[in-house]
């Protein structure tokens, strides 16, 4: 829902139950500005970046396979996103990776569009023999992953996350971490836990590359928080709350980008008492 209205109240985060549930890692992420190296889509790569910063993270971007297994030596976290996937990416993602893997640093994978993508989509399967901590995508892509489904239409998906659970659970009995499935109703789980997140706004289907950041936003949390579930299921709430804030303030999906930015932030600060009730 959207409204013109600056000065409407919104939501108070000082006292919304999901987001108490998970202030201990967006409070994690705030204090210790994790240093976050994203591997992304190309059109993305704005708003992961920023989106990062305004979260409390540091973002750091590079794909070729002289520099990405390098700059993935001094991050904390790592998020392989295979959007655009470019000829460079092909040989930087898997060398960035084994470091990652090699180095015990947490990485998290994205499979943007695979499914009938001839490239990426194999790869993503190739991947999942790293053991991401978590595995972040819509049901279509979750479901291509473990074969049992074409994939969605480009980055879109055609099915439903409840679609997805039991392609969900293959991937976490593959990887041992957690999965990430969102859509309407998120859903997050790990080999002995299951939830769903009813939290959100469409607004957050018609700005690229939010799926991005939300992946990004994982890796992040992935870096302050040893549990994959926790981690994954932080990154989004934080995301699906701020989405809710920045629906109230933005007149239409332009303004929706920026806001989002700005409530980010503000998720955040509720959680280490320097914010509240948005308005």
């Amino acid at each position: 829902m959207t409204s013109s209205c600056s000065t409407r109240p919104g939501p108070d985060l000082a006292h919304d139950p999901d987001l108490a549930a998970v202030a201990p890692v967006i409070r994690a992420v705030r204090e210790r500005a994790p240093l976050v190296h994203c591997i992304t889509a190309t059109v993305s790569m704005g708003i992961v970046a920023d989106g990062l910063l305004a979260a409390g993270a540091r973002p750091m971007m590079t794909e070729t396979l002289a520099e990405a297994p390098v700059v993935t030596t001094v991050a904390d976290a790592l998020a392989v996103n295979l959007g655009t996937l470019s000829t460079d990416a092909m040989d930087g993602i898997p060398a960035a990776v084994e470091v990652a893997v090699r180095d015990g640093r947490p990485w998290v994978l994205d499979p943007t569009a695979i499914g009938l993508a001839p490239v990426r989509t194999p790869l993503a399967r190739e991947l999942l023999d790293s053991h991401p901590e978590v595995v972040r995508g819509n049901a279509s892509e979750v479901l291509a992953l473990v074969g049992s489904g074409p994939g969605g239409r480009g980055a879109d998906s055609v099915a439903a996350p409840v679609a997805a659970e039991e392609a969900a659970r293959e991937v976490v009995r593959r990887t041992g971490g957690a999965v990430a499935v969102s859509g309407e109703t998120d859903l997050v789980l790990d080999a002995g836990r299951r939830a769903l997140v009813a939290r959100g706004t469409s607004q957050l289907t018609r700005v690229t590359g939010t799926g991005c950041l939300l992946g990004a936003l994982t890796a992040a949390c992935c870096a302050v928080e040893v549990d994959p579930f926790r981690a994954g299921l932080a990154a989004t709430t934080w995301l699906n709350v701020a989405g809710e804030v920045a629906a109230e303030r933005a007149a239409g999906p332009g303004s929706f980008r920026v806001e989002l930015l700005d409530a980010l932030d503000a998720v955040g600060a509720a959680t280490d008492g320097s914010g509240g009730a948005v308005r």
